[in-house]
């Protein structure tokens, strides 16, 4: 029966992504579920520690929804997480006695395990309470922060390979930094802050795909690569294009995004904003092949735009 099983879901897709080995494990006893967790909090540059006393489900849901379930504690590197920390942390969250003692054991270890991956979360999602107190990682998550795998030949590529998303995974091999999201708008920028600025505007009205980023130069090459991969994605609406050039020789980096809308034939809505080195000469490329041209210095007119393409429907 598990082989019928297993040979009925390998192959599958989920999400977007292809079901590749199957973990069988022992059924686990469940009398509560609980969430642990330890992430980077950039801006105050320190380390967060969370204990849930929900777990199971989204963490950002239950911040939203019941932020009385989830306990913190900030940890300024380069000090550790130590045991009277974490038990405290624990009687917090309303824990005593050895469960109490097992439960910070567990925030220590994670703690250790980020700390040693390089790692921007680790996460144990649900961390089950069983009848008899003993606790099971019924699921982990550990995303490792790509600058730092350098530093771990013990992750082989393709381990991690079997992990990503395949279209993240591409980004990779184009050196793009790229992040799947469950919109319908793609999104292309020229700069991390420029990305996420984007995203947050988009967000307002639309429903981002994703966030991308070009990083460095950009060339013909590149955004022909980078416009065909945020492609790939299906049931995509629109395309917003968000670039600042500066001395970067942004007419060249249109001839490659025009290649591909011509190739693939794109049907909806392309909106570009792209300022920089011979700007005109890019808004004339991209005029030519349908992109609607924002010539503002403002975001919000471009996804002005795009609404405005996609409240009026296929051009006749």
């Amino acid at each position: 029966e598990v082989r019928e099983k297993t040979a009925s879901l390998l192959g599958k897709s989920v999400r977007g992504f292809s079901v590749e080995s199957v973990m069988v494990s022992k059924k686990v006893a469940i009398a509560r579920e609980l969430y642990v967790g330890v992430t980077v909090d950039a801006v105050a540059g320190a380390i967060t520690v969370i204990l849930g006393t929900a777990g199971g489900i989204d963490v950002e849901t239950v911040a939203k929804e019941r932020p009385e379930a989830l306990f913190r504690r900030t940890v300024v590197p380069p000090a550790e997480l130590r045991g009277y920390e974490a038990r405290a942390l624990a009687r917090e969250a309303g824990f005593r006695g050895d469960l109490m003692v097992k439960i910070a054991d567990v925030l220590v270890g994670l703690f250790r395990v980020f700390r040693k991956s390089d790692a921007l979360i680790a996460e144990v999602n649900p961390l089950v309470v069983t009848p008899d107190e003993s606790l099971w990682a019924v699921d982990a998550v550990l995303e490792v922060d790509d600058s730092a795998l350098f530093r771990h030949p013990e992750m082989p590529k393709d381990t991690l390979a079997r992990i990503e998303h395949p279209i993240e995974r591409a980004a990779k091999e184009i050196g793009v930094s790229y992040v799947d999201l469950e919109g319908d708008i793609a999104i292309i920028s020229s700069g991390a802050g420029l990305g996420m600025a984007t995203m947050d505007v988009v967000g307002q009205r639309l429903k981002p795909a994703n966030f991308l980023e070009t990083g460095g130069g950009i060339t013909e090459d590149l955004m022909y690569k980078t416009t065909a991969l945020v492609l790939q994605k299906p049931g995509l609406r629109g395309l917003l294009i968000n670039l600042y050039g500066g001395i970067n020789p942004i007419h060249e980096g249109a001839k490659g995004i025009v290649r591909v809308l011509k190739e693939q034939r794109v049907a909806f809505p392309v909106v570009a904003k792209a300022l920089g080195n011979r700007q005109e000469e890019t808004w004339a490329t991209l005029r030519e092949a349908g992109v609607i041209i924002v010539t503002d210095i403002a975001t919000e007119a471009a996804a002005d735009a795009l609404c405005a393409a996609l409240d009026a429907g296929p051009a006749s």
